[in-house]
């Protein structure tokens, strides 16, 4: 019987470690769990409007995006939405478009918003399409606007413009790179949201890598607009591997041009739950739905119908019946771009930087790309020939914008 004393004990002390370490186990699966929030933008214009929308969102969201543009310049009305969302149990994020000079409380609320919220408070929302805005903006007519209507400042950047012309001449991509990085770090001085530890977040279309080189914690890859969702999936997802980020999708409209098509077409319920499945799969650490404008004029919940809450509600089920899922596509492929080639990458002849037009390379990026999305799809990451995010270790594949392949 003495002997049997010490083997029991053993025994004891090993199950005990068991368990104890099976628990530690399973609360870290979880808290990974934890950190896919899912949500939907609120883009109207009042406090009752917002109220409304998480009322109907609460049971199946845990995240609430305040992205309105009149609210954001009212700080009682973001303190009310965000209180009234935490009370919901949502954590949230706001959108402030920019710094307003208008609006000097913006600034000192980031430290009010921390002191009440914590880390209820996800991140801020930071200007919108910062690397699309770049590529597709029409530079010559915005110079051309400020000389006529602004003539005394225009004679203040005239010689920023002389240079500008110099740089379109010789196609300098590297300075393009330090350009859109200065305007992104300088005049939407994002270091106020990251010397405050705060994350900073926005939704684009292009250049997410270089979005993420100027500062930005979180990009939303804006799933719609009829562009290939692999394709930018791995354009932001590579970004964010590359460079240790993180990133999510914001899912919007099939198409739509103001002024031109202005109804445009919205997702479907069945669309905006395929969307959303894959983000997950993918491995997106946000999953958003954007919302806006008001359709039918009598819509309460924005630009969203019966069938989108239905299938935000099936989506959120799958996520709580399925957490293997999440991350389960994963990127095992990488095709590596050459450095600083900001190029809108939606069609063989899109504009580079916003400056150029394509060049003799574009197609044979073009080319190979379609060729490794055909073969790998979802597990293609893309991003981009820079030494300081090294990728040997982070891929099984590496190909290069510059290899010949032939796949059948």
């Amino acid at each position: 019987m003495k002997k049997i004393f010490p083997v029991f004990l053993t025994i004891t002390i090993i199950l005990s470690f068991l368990l104890t370490f099976g628990y530690y186990f399973s609360s870290e699966i979880s808290s990974k769990e934890e950190e896919f929030y899912f949500g939907v933008a609120f883009c109207g214009n009042t406090t009752r409007e917002a109220k409304l929308l998480i009322d109907q969102v609460k049971d199946y969201t845990n995240l609430f995006v305040l992205q309105s543009g009149p609210i954001s310049k009212n700080k009682t009305a973001i303190n009310e939405i965000c209180d009234y969302a935490v009370s919901a149990d949502l954590d949230f994020i706001v959108f402030l478009g920019w710094f307003d000079f208008d609006y000097p409380w913006q600034v000192p609320w980031l430290d009010e918003a921390i002191a009440r919220w914590d880390d209820r408070f996800l991140g801020l929302y930071l200007y919108d399409e910062p690397g699309g805005i770049q590529v597709d903006h029409n530079w010559t007519r915005t110079f051309h606007f400020i000389e006529n209507v602004f003539p005394e400042f225009y004679s203040t950047i005239e010689p920023y413009i002389e240079e500008n012309s110099t740089m379109a001449a010789l196609r300098d991509y590297s300075e393009a790179t330090k350009r859109h990085i200065d305007y992104i770090q300088r005049d939407l001085r994002i270091d106020e949201v990251l010397n405050r530890s705060i994350n900073a977040m926005t939704s684009d279309y292009a250049l997410y890598w270089f979005d993420y080189l100027a500062g930005y914690d979180t990009i939303f890859v804006q799933i719609g607009w009829n562009h290939d969702t692999a394709k930018h999936i791995g354009l932001c997802r590579g970004a964010a591997n590359a460079q240790d980020k993180d990133w999510g999708t914001i899912i919007v409209w099939n198409s739509r041009e103001e002024g031109i098509n202005p109804s445009g077409t919205y997702k479907t319920g069945v669309e905006m739950f395929e969307d959303m499945k894959i983000s997950f799969q993918t491995g997106a650490k946000y999953t958003i739905i954007f919302n806006y404008p008001v359709h039918p004029e009598d819509n309460p919940y924005g630009i969203l119908l019966d069938e989108h809450f239905i299938a935000m509600k099936a989506f959120w089920n799958y996520v709580l019946e399925n957490p293997q899922d999440y991350g389960s596509i994963n990127a095992d492929t990488a095709l590596v771009l050459p450095k600083d080639y900001g190029w809108g990458y939606r069609n063989p002849e899109d504009r580079i930087w916003g400056y150029w037009g394509y060049d003799d390379i574009s197609a044979q990026i073009w080319t190979i790309t379609q060729i490794l999305l055909n073969e790998h799809g979802f597990n293609l990451d893309i991003v981009y020939e820079d030494p300081r995010f090294p990728i040997q270790n982070k891929y099984n594949k590496i190909h290069y914008w510059n290899d010949s392949l032939n796949f059948e």
